[in-house]
């Protein structure tokens, strides 16, 4: 039995006739054990018969400052050589063909492709970041960045994968699931996890932000950003043809029925996230409205994050965490991502435009706000990008020699806020960009660190599914202590 799981933990081997842990709590010692789980989730004992809500807030597993991720998502793969990982070496011997061993990329690819962008260093720090990325480093001295991160494979379906869920090919939770099982959430009207994807779902859609085989109710919520007005931004938030009593009353009735069929299926965990979403629902209908509706803000923190749908759901982000929302996704490069095998100076340098002022602005509003220690930001993609050029390939870049194609060899991740050692720079990549070879860091490493840094110890974070315990690192992964202030 896993004392983690707010619900039980049923096996999907388990016939119709088993019973759940809440139904042999309720048939043993006359009920007393219910009674007694009800006390502990802080619920009221005269309810113990009704589903315990697993949304409540949790304590982590030991203290942590950290009640919030941001999690900035750059779709399709940002070079890490043209942002936050400078090599002089490449510069001075662009055009040279090299070696790349048996480092094996996607597509065919040639010689040193020098950056176009210029970089500089920032903070006491002496953070070399990119000119793309003017405004971030403006927080040099609180970034702590990762130049050593690798992955598996140089495919974006794996990778998305591997970064959102720690498991490339087989259905698992995502990381935003993982932690609002773990930590439920800290307001009940408005969603535990949320994915801000303009314009439409991204690769692998859904399953980026899937519960697995945890409870529905962790799965995370998909708004489309490219919307403001309300009612597209949040399909159904609505109703214009009753009145809002006569919804309670619906919504009244719908729960007695829910619960009439919950008493015949005890432990169904499919029907409890179905009653809790119609909950959720009901409640999002006024607190909604408010948290996504960014005309609130005064005029000067508009400015300051600047313009357009990037902007407004980087700031969206920090009224969601601002009001309790566990954990939140933004998604950058939805129709035009980061996956740039051509012209990757031009296209690096628009989308980099439509973020960078509005990451730097949340970095310093929620400094401003005393949020940064009780927020974890975290910045990068699926993987990175070569520092050779990309031959041309029918379909792939259009004829074109000036772009990278993708890197999972070596490439660069930054985090920032609560618990993480600011101004520091943790591993490299080869002299060229195009390996980690200094403390290299695996995606599994990665996420152990993200749940310490939560709260959680990734070996003993697990959820009991058809007969053995899963976790978010799988049979994998180690924490960079270093990482860690």
């Amino acid at each position: 039995m896993n004392p983690l799981n707010p619900l039980h933990s049923q096996s999907a081997d388990i016939g119709p006739i088993a019973v759940g842990r809440r139904g042999m709590l309720t048939r043993c010692g006359m009920g007393m054990g219910a009674l007694a789980l009800a006390g502990l989730m802080n619920q009221d004992t005269a309810r113990a018969e009704e589903p315990l809500n697993p949304m409540l807030p949790r304590p982590a597993q030991f203290p942590s400052k950290i009640r919030h991720v941001i999690h900035l998502f750059m779709n399709g793969g940002p070079s890490h050589v043209d942002t936050f990982d400078h090599k002089p070496e490449l510069q001075r011997r662009a055009g040279e063909m090299i070696s790349s061993g048996n480092l094996a990329t996607e597509r065919p690819t040639g010689a040193l492709f020098a950056s176009p962008f210029r970089c500089r260093k920032y903070g006491e720090s002496g953070l070399t970041v990119s000119e793309l990325f003017h405004n971030t480093a403006q927080h040099a001295d609180d970034l702590c960045v990762i130049r050593s991160m690798h992955a598996d494979v140089p495919n974006h379906e794996p990778s998305l994968l591997l970064m959102n869920c720690g498991e490339a090919r087989l259905v698992r939770p995502s990381m935003g699931s993982w932690l609002t099982y773990g930590l439920g959430t800290e307001n009940q009207n408005l969603p535990a996890f949320v994915a801000m994807c303009p314009g439409g779902y991204p690769i692998q859609e859904s399953q980026n932000w899937q519960s697995g085989f945890l409870p529905g109710v962790y799965q995370g919520t998909y708004i489309d950003t490219k919307h403001t007005d309300i009612e597209k931004l949040i399909e159904n938030i609505r109703n214009d043809r009753i009145t809002s009593t006569e919804q309670a009353k619906q919504l009244g009735l719908l729960r007695f029925l829910n619960k009439q069929h919950l008493q015949e299926r005890p432990g169904d965990a499919q029907l409890e996230a179905r009653i809790q979403s119609y909950e959720l629902a009901y409640r999002m209908q006024s607190d909604a409205a408010d948290a996504f509706d960014v005309s609130r803000e005064p005029k000067h923190v508009l400015d300051m994050y600047g313009e357009g749908v990037n902007a407004r759901q980087i700031l969206i982000a920090r009224r969601l965490v601002e009001r309790g929302v566990r954990f939140v996704q933004v998604w950058h490069g939805d129709g035009q991502p980061w996956d740039n095998h051509d012209d990757i100076e031009v296209n690096h340098r628009r989308l980099a435009k439509q973020c960078d002022q509005a990451i730097g602005a949340l970095l310093t509003d929620l400094k401003q706000r005393g949020m940064l220690d009780e927020t974890l930001v975290i910045w990068g993609g699926e993987f990175g990008r070569t520092p050779v050029v990309e031959l041309p390939k029918q379909g792939a870049n259009a004829g074109k020699i000036n772009g990278r194609d993708h890197n999972h060899w070596g490439y660069t991740t930054w985090l920032a806020g609560g618990g993480v050692r600011g101004g520091y720079v943790h591993g490299a990549t080869d002299e060229f960009g195009f390996k980690a070879v200094e403390n290299p860091v695996h995606v599994h490493d990665l996420h152990a660190t993200i749940l310490k840094l939560i709260g959680f110890d990734h070996e003993k974070f697990t959820y009991r599914y058809a007969g053995r315990d899963y976790r978010l690192t799988d049979l994998y992964g180690k924490v960079v202590e270093e990482l860690i202030a």
